[in-house]
């Protein structure tokens, strides 16, 4: 078993470059890191172009999980290599560069609900969006181009393993694809202040739900084409909740109606 023991390494170094998103989009791979996550991309049969694992970390992952890593291209460094390359504070000493998968990129209309992220910046609001949207069946998400990048590292974490089952498809001019989601028969729906209406209100069948900007709200441009707006009743004096939260409790109201 050769081992890396420079952090100049060229493996090592073009690892590096993928927390960068631009290089992430020029070699369109993203790195994932941990036992969980790993698992889920085995399991969903992500694209793996390689799994990194430190030499010395390789008797406290589970025996099962190593047979299947080692079924992939695996590269073992120093422990002292593999920290250069790590993102997170206490690493389990395993991580893997997934392939993007860039066939995908039509809008599927048969969801009753289509989510779209009108410039999300935070990437543990952008992870957490993606993870609520996974846990709800829902296989695809709609993004700007002024979103946070989703294979941001922190974003992939927080997924929890639904960046590998939710499908993000970035669109150029987000007004006009939302026109088109018009003209299929989607009506679309953005939270405001401005309505008397709730998100309780409605049906959540063939419905756009967009959620905006976390200080700007949905812009303006989006809103002018809205078909609905609605706000999330709120009992305190708070005016408005996290990105994520909203989303998350809209996506909720889909499903308990689905449930019905």
């Amino acid at each position: 078993m050769q081992v890396i023991t420079s952090k100049d390494n060229e493996i090592v170094k073009d690892i590096k470059k993928l927390k960068d998103k631009k290089y992430r989009d020029q070699a369109n791979k993203f790195i994932i890191e941990g036992t969980r996550i790993l698992e889920d991309a085995i399991l969903e049969n992500a694209q793996i172009d390689m799994i990194v694992i430190c030499e010395d970390c390789v008797k406290n992952i589970d025996k099962k999980l190593m047979y299947e890593i080692a079924k992939h291209n695996c590269v073992y460094v120093t422990e002292k290599v593999f920290n250069t390359i790590s993102d997170v504070t206490n690493p389990q000493g395993v991580l893997a560069v997934i392939k993007r998968d860039l066939n995908n990129t039509q809008i599927d209309y048969s969801e009753q609900i289509i989510v779209v992220l009108d410039g999300i910046q935070d990437p543990g609001n952008l992870g957490t969006i993606l993870r609520t949207i996974d846990s709800a069946n829902l296989k695809q998400v709609i993004v700007s181009k002024q979103t946070a990048d989703s294979y941001n590292p922190k974003v992939v974490r927080s997924t929890m393993g639904g960046i590998f089952r939710v499908n993000v498809i970035q669109v150029d001019n987000l007004v006009e694809e939302l026109k088109q989601m018009q003209k299929q028969g989607f009506e679309i729906v953005v939270t405001s202040l401005d309505t008397d209406d709730s998100v309780y209100d409605i049906s959540y069948t063939k419905k756009v739900i967009v959620i905006g900007n976390e200080a700007n709200g949905v812009s303006e441009e989006v809103q002018k084409i809205a078909n609905k707006k609605v706000k999330i009743p709120m009992l305190g004096k708070t005016e408005s909740l996290n990105a994520s939260v909203a989303a998350g409790i809209m996506i909720y109201e889909y499903v308990r109606q689905t449930l019905k």
